[in-house]
């Protein structure tokens, strides 16, 4: 899946930009104010991240990593593969439950139905997460002939939505961009979905890359990165608040 922004201007070298399959559609939204902003062209390659991850580490050309979480933008900052202390946490990903056929409910998970959609729990963030919920219940041994696993929470809510799975476990960001009612898993329930990106090393894009993140921490589009159904960003402040201390006397 790619999305592109052309310059009438002039044509560079896309920005690409390796995103996880949760934030791809608030992604889509935000670049058309970046690239308004910046004139900056990008291009949008989604996926599970750690499939992604994978690409990477294999020399995929990719200038930034938007992971659904931060064990694999550490693990690229480990392998030295990231330009040095550009891993930043842009997000907190919050899980949902949603039925098609009726009203979600929490109590509703304490009796498995007869297919249940999960993201793949060894590749997905989200999937961990749900895996993570059922075992905070209990309930994970219970669920293992009811499970359906997604490549991604993009595929798990297609599944959801289109009533080919009774009910899943998906991101609360597509229960509010599509408008949908469920419910948000209590946090204590999974650990924290902390969704960070890296920038690339020995890439062209650099300076364009690091202007992207800049723009993912700024202190409004956080706050439209929460309306969009993530969770207030607790781990870093907005670069531009960071600005603003620093400035005090």
């Amino acid at each position: 899946m790619s999305i592109s922004f052309a310059s009438n201007n002039h044509i560079n070298k896309p920005l690409r930009i390796a995103v996880a399959s949760n934030f791809t559609p608030v992604l889509k939204e935000l670049l058309v104010k970046f690239h308004q902003q910046t004139n900056i062209n990008t291009q949008i390659i989604s996926g599970a991240s750690g499939a992604l991850f994978l690409q990477i580490k294999h020399g995929a050309p990719f200038d930034i990593f938007i992971s659904a979480d931060s064990v694999r933008p550490k693990r690229l900052e480990q392998q030295n593969l990231i330009v040095k202390n550009s891993r930043e946490t842009y997000a907190i990903g919050q899980l949902a439950l949603l039925s098609m056929n009726n009203k979600a409910q929490l109590s509703d998970l304490a009796k498995p139905p007869k297919y249940f959609a999960i993201a793949n729990p060894d590749i997905a963030p989200y999937g961990k997460a749900a895996k993570q919920t059922l075992q905070h219940l209990g309930l994970w041994q219970q669920y293992q002939n009811s499970l359906i696993k997604g490549i991604n929470i993009n595929q798990t809510f297609a599944q959801v939505r289109s009533q080919a799975v009774q009910s899943g476990l998906i991101a609360n960001s597509q229960l509010v961009l599509n408008k949908l009612a469920g419910v948000v898993i209590p946090s204590s329930y999974h650990q924290p979905i902390q969704q960070q990106l890296v920038i690339i090393k020995n890439r062209d894009n650099i300076a364009q890359a690091k202007r992207l993140s800049q723009f993912l921490l700024s202190a409004k589009i956080q706050q439209t990165i929460v309306n969009f159904g993530y969770a207030k960003n607790a781990f870093t402040q907005p670069l531009d608040q960071q600005e603003n201390s620093n400035a005090k006397p």
